[in-house]
């Protein structure tokens, strides 16, 4: 099987985590004996374009002319059997599916974001979730609001592109939603659900999990829809000392946020950016990871790494967390932006096993889902700590069921085998 794998990679000094997903299915695909034909760009190329190509920039998410000949041009070289697309922009544009079709490639697309509709992809401005933009033809609250690269002209370029593209959008073969959360966003967007398949990322095996550490880990982009802010207000309702150590790892705009709490509390760390062996240690080290993002985080690594080191999550009921945890029949459909069990402990997915509830361990959820309000966090947080080694064997579990290479490889292979060539 031959398969082109089309992305854009983000910037280098915009921390990606879909840029790291991309190269491990590529790995992973290879493992399996698929002959991956990468069709990779990158947006730090862009400072070193010509002036020619720099002017020729701002339509490239439109339509993005050199790309489009040389996708030709290895499909022409290379009769792949499929294109899987990741990210098209700016440099690929989604005019890569007409290219690929044009030439009778099917197209299956990953879903790693919110972009057929929203601007920016996060459906997140001002500090809270905003979805102005859904079920709109053209997309002029993102204008009006600046909402890509805080640029109007930007912003308008963005809006046209997604109106210019809904019909390619509507063409993809297979669309690959990473949770069930993505699945009701494409399905709100028209695709219909017999197109879509939910299938998680996968991350490589880390090995047997260490023996539980103490406290809580904060990994991640520090940034305003991660939630930071979030989970140290809570943390804030709690004496010093009361719940062990909060770790925190990472780097963004929040960092002096983190640097700051660090230093006026004993109980707080910042690990400052990590690389992969001071993700593990800082996982070993802990006993409970927190994903406390306050928009629709579509599927979070850090949630992955944490089950693969055997560790549950406190998470927030929104966009794909609870489909991680193993309780997003306890959240709201992506439209309910707060959706979620009532503050406090009660109802907390999780804390019925912890008591003593009937079910196998494949039927408990990997940790604890709240809504994203300070008080049902800080309540969460003790119950979290003291249940953490209950749910440690169930956290690693739904790792080794659900997102270990050789579950999720299989399932792509699956959706590429179900791919027929189209007639030229």
């Amino acid at each position: 099987m031959k398969v082109v794998v089309a992305h854009n990679r983000y910037r280098q000094a915009q921390p990606s985590g879909e840029n790291i997903i991309v190269d491990l299915e590529i790995d992973q695909l290879a493992a399996a004996s698929v002959e991956v034909l990468p069709f990779l760009r990158s947006s730090d190329e862009i400072p070193s374009m010509s002036k020619a190509g720099k002017a020729l920039l701002p339509l490239s998410p439109i339509y993005a002319p050199k790309a489009q000949q040389d996708l030709a041009r290895l499909i022409i070289e290379h009769r792949p059997d499929v294109l899987h697309l990741h990210n098209p922009y700016p440099l690929i544009s989604p005019w890569i599916v007409r290219t690929a079709h044009r030439h009778g490639v099917p197209v299956v697309q990953t879903v790693h974001n919110y972009r057929q509709v929203c601007s920016s992809g996060l459906y997140f401005r001002d500090g809270k979730i905003c979805q102005d933009c859904r079920g709109r033809a053209f997309g002029m609250p993102a204008v009006v609001n600046r909402c890509y690269r805080d640029s109007r002209a930007q912003s308008a370029l963005m809006a046209t592109t997604l109106a210019v593209h809904r019909p390619t959008w509507k063409s993809v073969d297979r669309y690959i939603a990473l949770t069930s959360a993505i699945r009701d966003h494409l399905v709100d967007y028209g695709v219909p659900v017999d197109r879509i398949v939910v299938k998680p990322n996968a991350i490589p095996d880390p090995g047997p999990p260490a023996p539980l550490g103490d406290g809580f880990l904060f990994l991640g982009r520090l940034s305003p829809e991660k939630g930071l802010g979030l989970l140290l207000d809570a943390w804030r309702r709690h004496p010093d000392g009361a719940l062990g150590r909060l770790r925190i790892g990472g780097d963004g705009e929040l960092r002096s946020l983190a640097e700051e709490v660090a230093a006026s509390r004993a109980d707080v760390e910042f690990l400052g950016p990590l690389d992969r062996d001071g993700v593990r240690a800082a996982l070993r080290a802990s006993a409970v990871v927190v994903a406390a993002s306050t928009w629709h985080d579509v599927l979070p690594t850090v949630v992955i790494e944490a089950f693969a080191a055997g560790r549950p999550v406190l998470g927030t009921a929104l966009g794909g967390i609870p489909y991680l945890l193993g309780a997003d029949r306890a959240a709201g459909a992506l439209g309910a932006a707060a959706a979620g069990p009532p503050a406090g402990t009660a109802g907390l997915p999780g804390a019925a096993g912890l008591s003593g509830a009937g079910g196998s361990v494949g039927d408990m959820p990997a940790g604890w889902v709240v809504p994203a309000e300070p008080a049902a966090m800080a309540a969460a947080l003790p119950v979290a700590r003291s249940g953490a080694a209950a749910l440690s064997t169930v956290a690693r579990s739904r790792y080794e069921r659900t997102f270990h290479p050789d579950v999720v490889t299989k399932q792509l292979l699956d959706v590429y085998a179900g791919m027929a060539r189209r007639t030229v």
